[in-house]
């Protein structure tokens, strides 16, 4: 059979399978087993155990669980409460500075979880109703946290960053400088926005403009929350140092970052029940076995892709085409969006990072510039339906507030993002200035 056929039936029921609900993981599992015996027969079913398995061997591997132990530590105290009150209380004077607080909140957070749901609830639960009860509306308290959960992803320690790094054998170091600074534009656009909004909203209000007007704080207010926010700061500076600096692999400060966010959280929240323990070690073990399922899965399904020669000759189809780089550079953005409308990151990164990296390393793109470029096409995803987890994250937090409020407060900042990619295709040393200068040139 001609291998583009294949592939499309391969990409038709997928697509199908994914959709019927079943576990991404098994999902795919279910689909290579399918395509391999069909074309291999059933003797090629004693390779699965050790391309399974095999996937998951990798010390990089640990850090996964480290990071998201990080942050289920994190999410499960009052860190973001912290985090956004101490925020607000310095910020209160800047136009919108609810707003910019609650974002600024999101990507601090952001750098201590690696993981855009924790960092929506944690943030979403204090801000939403603080920002309705100052009068700001339901689409920007709603959608300015859908949004800010979406940094969770982008700004180190990432786990989908993790995830690309173990599906193409790219290094994780590089892929967290590289995120770095594209995660501050992001975050800097989205508060220009909120601040821009705020503004011209006051304008409109005329009168009633006191509604938006900051709530004054004393010095000692001020000052009296940072004992609480301080020591999650020092970690984060100490883990992105432990990284940057060469001072540990990625695993090794995982499991340092984890075991000083849980000893942080015992001993200033107080959290040495052992209910609330057992509560973070089993969202942790929940959220640890999904991922490394999908990867393992993902393992053979790239596996079966290569073996019935589909990866291959799609490259080679999409290396033929006689169309300027960055056409198809956009057919690849269009494709990612539509993947994350779908799919979750992880399972889009799985599938499609492998493919696609040759396509774009031959057409002169650096892979860890596109490495940031896929993953704010996932953040897209995570905030546009019908898949929009923050979406849902949202309205469990605001039930009384309709997903479609959540989603049209959310729109601005989307089409911040597709500014941020544009800004990125213009000044691409944005994402490779970093990792080149730390780390010196990847080739």
């Amino acid at each position: 059979m001609d291998p583009l056929l294949l592939a499309l039936i391969i990409g038709v029921a997928t697509t199908a399978i994914l959709f019927s609900g079943l576990p991404v993981g098994f999902g795919l599992l279910t689909i290579s087993l399918v395509f391999i015996v069909s074309f291999d027969g059933l003797s090629a079913l004693s390779l699965m155990p050790e391309i399974l398995f095999g996937k998951l061997e990798s010390f990089e591997v640990l850090a996964i669980p480290m990071f998201i132990l990080m942050g289920a530590a994190v999410a499960s105290s009052r860190a973001g409460a912290d985090l956004y009150t101490a925020l607000d209380r310095w910020l209160t004077r800047i136009p919108g500075g609810l707003v910019i607080s609650n974002l600024g909140a999101c990507a601090l957070f952001s750098a201590l979880s690696g993981s855009s749901p924790a960092t929506c609830a944690a943030i979403g639960k204090m801000g939403i109703p603080a920002m309705r009860e100052r009068g700001y509306p339901d689409t920007v308290a709603a959608g300015s946290i859908a949004a800010g959960g979406t940094l969770g992803i982008l700004i180190p320690p990432s786990v989908t960053m993790i995830v690309y790094g173990i599906s193409t054998e790219t290094s994780i170091g590089r892929l967290f400088l590289a995120g770095l600074l594209p995660g501050l534009l992001v975050t800097v656009l989205f508060m220009a926005w909120s601040i821009y909004s705020t503004w011209s909203q006051a304008r409109r209000m005329g009168d009633g403009v006191s509604a938006l007007t900051a709530v004054t704080y004393s010095w000692r207010q001020r000052f009296e929350v940072l004992p609480r926010v301080i020591p999650f700061l020092v970690i984060i500076a100490g883990v992105l140092f432990a990284l940057y600096g060469g001072v540990a692999t990625p695993s090794e400060t995982a499991g340092v970052g984890a075991f000083f966010c849980l000893l942080t959280a015992v001993v200033i929240y107080r959290m040495w029940q052992p209910g609330k323990l057992w509560e973070i070690l089993r969202d942790t073990t929940r959220e640890s076995v999904m991922i490394l399922l999908i990867i393992g899965a993902a393992g053979v399904f790239s596996y079966m892709l290569s073996s019935l020669m589909v990866t291959q000759t799609i490259a080679q189809w999409i290396g033929a085409l006689e169309v300027n780089r960055w056409v198809l550079m956009g057919f690849v953005n269009v494709f990612l969006l539509m993947a994350g409308f779908f799919l979750p990151p992880v399972a889009v990164i799985l599938m499609s990072a492998p493919i696609l990296l040759p396509v774009i390393t031959s057409a002169g793109f650096d892979p860890y510039w596109f490495a940031v470029i896929l993953t704010i096409n996932m953040e897209v995803g995570l905030i546009t339906p019908p898949v929009g987890l923050n979406l849902y994250v949202i309205n469990g937090i605001a039930p009384d507030i309709h997903l479609k409020t959540i989603l049209r407060g959310s729109i601005p900042y989307v089409l911040c993002m597709f500014a941020a990619i544009l800004i990125l295709c213009i000044f691409p040393e944005i994402a490779t200035w970093l990792p080149t200068t730390m780390m010196g040139d990847a080739r």
